[in-house]
């Protein structure tokens, strides 16, 4: 298949453009209301999480691009690009739950269902393109630790 610059430029473009959402979320309460919070002893450095989301959404993007170039051979694109979203924007939602509306709780269930939707993206995927599928385990293995991390930080406060 040929390479489509375009195509490859929106296909990370939309990932990180929800990073960017959840980043706007997340900015405020990292420095006032987050550092108030009583966290594991495993709780990564703040510096981390910016550099780590960013690999994470690039690599989201590369994959979709992968899934995309494929379309033609897909019998249910459109099903598979819906849940492509629906992790998206289930990924936009933990952060404003937990950062931007301080629902550790709610925060808690939705990052389960976060990882249940990543988790069944990456098999789609995965039938689709095997390259597309393993670009999502780095993912699944970082949405898992934040899972760990939020169920932390919700029982510690």
């Amino acid at each position: 298949m040929r390479f489509k610059p375009f195509a490859f430029i929106i296909n990370i473009a939309i990932p990180l453009a929800i990073g960017a959402i959840g980043a706007w979320f997340t900015s405020q309460s990292v420095k006032t209301w987050y550092p108030t919070l009583a966290k594991p002893s495993f709780n990564p450095p703040n510096w981390l999480f910016p550099p780590v989301w960013t690999t994470l959404f690039i690599l989201m993007g590369i994959s979709a691009y992968l899934v995309w170039q494929k379309r033609k051979q897909v019998e249910h694109f459109p099903r598979t690009v819906a849940l492509y979203f629906i992790q998206l924007i289930l990924n936009l939602t933990w952060s404003f739950l937990f950062f931007y509306a301080h629902e550790l709780g709610i925060a808690l269930i939705e990052v389960v269902a976060l990882l249940i939707a990543i988790i069944i993206n990456a098999r789609v995927f995965y039938k689709i393109d095997k390259t597309a599928g393993l670009l999502f385990i780095p993912y699944i293995l970082w949405v898992s630790f934040a899972t760990l991390l939020t169920y932390s930080i919700f029982s510690l406060n």
